[in-house]
């Protein structure tokens, strides 16, 4: 297609829990393509008629990963272009009415799930019941109504940054909703985020320095009063999800249910659930509890 270098995606399986992901990853990233961070969506093919599984065709983007270091100016402005673009059609998107709620309700499956296996440890499932307790309180005040939704892609790791010569890109949409913001942001700047792929933890000033960069980005195209509180939740509840995960992940490997791709990724899901880094994550919940 006019010499362009092209990136394929094929569906093995659903996100979401709807059928025809690929359709629906196709059609936000047209509506997402005109704020230019996004790849240009260029064929959709889920007929199945020539391939055993759903196709998706898209601009491929050069360039590499983000450097937490050196690049949240970047991603800041980046996730503040995305986050005001335009959604024509937001009853297309999936949404959660009570985000913060139900993120701690996965969390909660998630431990249960951990707590039924054989190899759980005591003294892990006492140390994340009582941040899940802590969790129950960082959200007490969710009824308060979100003041701007958009898309937002709810899984902002440093991979799914394509940092480029003149701009920055978020490539990987499997999971987009419609949502808050600042949910967008917790999961961006939350250790559990940072720490998978980097070994980064970023600093809570530097954290409110992204903060205040996004903000400025967004440049008043939407109503950003509420982003720094709402983020300050959504950031240790995040971390908290990603510690159930892993408690999660690890009853797997006992049981035989779940497989890490490496042993890179069975090391960080080992090192998650150390008591230094609970510890650390029950301080940070405090933190914001009681700021």
């Amino acid at each position: 297609m006019n010499g362009r270098h092209l990136a394929l995606r094929f569906n093995f399986k659903e996100q979401l829990g709807r059928t025809g992901q690929i359709r629906y990853e196709y059609n936000v990233l047209k509506m997402l393509f005109p704020c230019r961070h996004t790849p240009e969506p260029l064929f959709c093919d889920d007929s199945r008629q020539y391939f055993p599984y759903d196709l998706l065709v898209m601009e491929f983007l050069d360039g590499r990963k983000l450097d937490y270091g050196r690049d949240l100016h970047q991603a800041a402005e980046c996730l503040a272009d995305i986050h005001s673009a335009e959604i024509e059609n937001p009853a297309s998107l999936e949404q959660s009415e009570h985000p913060l709620s139900d993120m701690l309700t996965e969390c909660r499956k998630m431990f249960a799930f951990y707590c039924s296996s054989a190899g759980a440890f005591a003294g892990t499932i006492r140390k994340i019941e009582s941040l899940l307790a802590l969790g129950e309180k960082l959200i007490s005040d969710e009824s308060e109504e979100i003041s701007h939704r958009c898309c937002i892609n709810t899984e902002l790791n440093s991979g799914n940054f394509i940092v480029g010569d003149s701009k920055t890109y978020l490539i990987d949409w499997e999971k987009p909703v419609l949502g808050d913001p600042s949910q967008d942001l917790g999961h961006f700047l939350t250790p559990t985020t940072t720490f998978w792929k980097s070994d980064s933890r970023l600093s809570n000033e530097t954290m409110d320095d992204f903060i205040e960069d996004y903000i400025c980005a967004v440049d008043g195209r939407f109503d950003t009063s509420s982003i720094r509180r709402r983020s300050h939740i959504f950031i240790p509840l995040t971390c908290l999800r990603g510690i159930t995960w892993c408690a999660m992940a690890s009853a797997g490997y006992e049981n035989r249910d779940f497989k890490a791709r490496d042993s890179y990724t069975e090391q960080k899901i080992k090192a998650y659930l150390t008591d230094e880094f609970i510890e650390s994550t029950e301080d940070y919940l405090r933190h914001f509890i009681n700021p």
